[in-house]
């Protein structure tokens, strides 16, 4: 296989099947993780629940995601991607078949917030991808990954309500139609561990020195950390508050305030954690061959929070903004409104393509002024446009959320080797802290300056994106007997 191709057909190669194997992972999580949308008002019916309990479910969906992207990426690191990816496989089937046949609106809402565990695979598969493609194919490789993997929301969108009313129909068919989802991930788990490989043959699966959290290169740069872990809290903090309203009631004001304490605590800890994996090398930098720039992480965490974090919140409320819209029925909202993401097929592995040709930095400014233009474009879609037009400003916004998206994990791989896995799991992190952000804006505004807000969330980015460096030359990596290896990134 050439270094600057991909022949995705080319079964012999292994590379090539290890990236078919990790974003069919990632789909059937995907397809697991956003299978509720579009049984909107089946779910809804069969709780008699209210708007505003539905805006939780959705809110609920994409909280837990944002530690479990942290930890899991630590987890990566540590264990590496086949036992990890494996082991959320099979433990999210149950998360699914939880919710699937939950009997109160407290238990599905308890479900529907473990689910955001499921959400916390694409992290795995980032270090997974990073370590079987060189830098001249990486983007491109990893958006095939995330692309394919993020279509699983709309194969969700536009199967599932099928699968509920005409395969198993009745008033729990929806229930069986999730709980098929389920099964599926079950059983590829085990043939994920069975066929998986971490490297490839002779490769060095670099580790992090510590666990616990991103190991930094100066103080500057531990204080800069320490600060963009404040965000991911909030949101959290946040989300709880929102849980706590009259109109949803699903937390008493003292049961709030326990989760705000246990909220702050946590984040001593991972203060200490922080700490205590920096402390040898806060008085004197790490060496100059081992260090990198942390705000190249943080910039891709703003960068994320808008792309993938507006994806979230707009394949969350897109079928039922159909429906009420258009007057559809669920199946016919459930297809149009996967319109958003069915662009991730070509758009992210088009965004990650462009990167490895023409730059990272080029690449994402270029991307995420198109995404700010067809925010406000959807913003003036009403019921008086005509579907088709209406669906294909979806496809022309949803085109540069997601090639945005390919081009911010075009470049998590060339940041710090051995510490992908953390860097991606900070970085998806971001992504449902937008996720959460975008949610809790569109529970209280109406749909057109719920797209508004997000364009003006994507400005403020597109003005970020240009303190980043563009990845040159090689990175450094030490190998356990302290012999430097290079890495090409560019």
């Amino acid at each position: 296989m050439s270094k600057s191709q991909l022949n995705l057909l080319d079964f012999s190669s292994r590379p090539i099947r290890t990236l078919h194997t990790a974003w069919f992972a990632f789909f059937l999580t995907f397809v697991m993780w956003f299978s509720h949308a579009p049984m909107k008002p089946f779910i809804m019916a069969a709780f008699d629940m209210s708007n505003a309990q539905w805006k939780a479910l959705l809110i609920l969906n994409v909280a837990l995601t944002i530690p479990a992207r942290i930890v899991v990426g630590i987890m990566v690191d540590k264990l590496g991607p086949r036992i990890v990816y494996s082991a959320l496989l099979i433990a999210s089937a149950f998360l699914c078949w939880g919710f699937a046949f939950a009997q109160s609106y407290e238990q599905l809402a308890l479900f529907r917030f473990l689910c955001g565990f499921i959400g916390a695979g694409f992290v795995i598969g980032i270090r997974l991808v990073g370590e079987w493609f060189p830098a001249k194919t990486v983007g491109l490789a990893e958006g095939i990954y995330g692309g394919w993997g993020n279509f699983g929301s709309a194969a969700a969108a536009w199967t599932l309500p099928a699968i509920a009313a005409y395969l198993y129909g009745g008033d729990d068919g929806w229930r069986y139609a999730i709980a098929t989802t389920g099964a599926v991930a079950f059983l590829y788990g085990f043939f994920f561990y069975k066929t998986a490989r971490n490297t490839p043959k002779g490769s060095t699966y670099f580790k992090p020195k510590k666990s616990g959290g991103l190991e930094v290169s100066n103080k500057r740069d531990f204080y800069f950390y320490l600060a963009m872990n404040i965000p991911m809290y909030l949101a959290l903090a946040v989300l709880a508050w929102k849980l706590s309203a009259p109109a949803i009631g699903l937390l008493t004001e003292t049961y709030t305030q326990i989760i705000w304490l246990i909220l702050a605590v946590l984040f001593v800890y991972q203060v200490y954690s922080i700490y205590q994996v920096n402390k040898e090398h806060l008085k004197h930098s790490l060496p100059e061959v081992e260090q990198y720039k942390f705000k190249q992480v943080a910039i891709l965490d703003w960068a994320y929070f808008v792309t993938f974090g507006s994806e979230l919140a707009v394949v969350s409320m897109l079928p039922a903004f159909f429906m009420e819209t258009f007057d559809l029925s669920p199946v016919k909202a459930g297809l149009l409104g996967g319109a958003f993401a069915i662009m991730n097929l070509i758009a992210r592995p088009g965004g990650g393509f462009l990167s490895d040709k023409f730059g990272r930095k080029k690449t994402m400014t270029i991307l995420i002024c198109g995404l700010t233009i067809g925010y406000l474009i959807l913003s003036t879609v009403e019921s008086s446009w005509s579907i088709p037009l209406a669906v294909a400003a979806v496809m022309f916004c949803s085109f540069f959320v997601q090639a945005g998206e390919g081009a911010v994990f075009a470049m998590v791989p060339l940041v710090k080797r051995r510490m992908t896995g953390q860097i991606a799991g900070m970085v998806g992190a971001y992504g449902n802290v937008g996720g959460v952000t975008f949610l809790t804006v569109y529970s209280f505004v109406n749909t057109s300056t719920f797209f508004m807000i997000i364009a003006a969330a994507a400005g403020i980015c597109l003005l970020l994106v240009q303190f980043i460096d563009e990845p040159e030359g090689h990175m450094h990596e030490v190998l356990p007997d302290g012999t430097v290896q290079l890495i090409e990134v560019s």
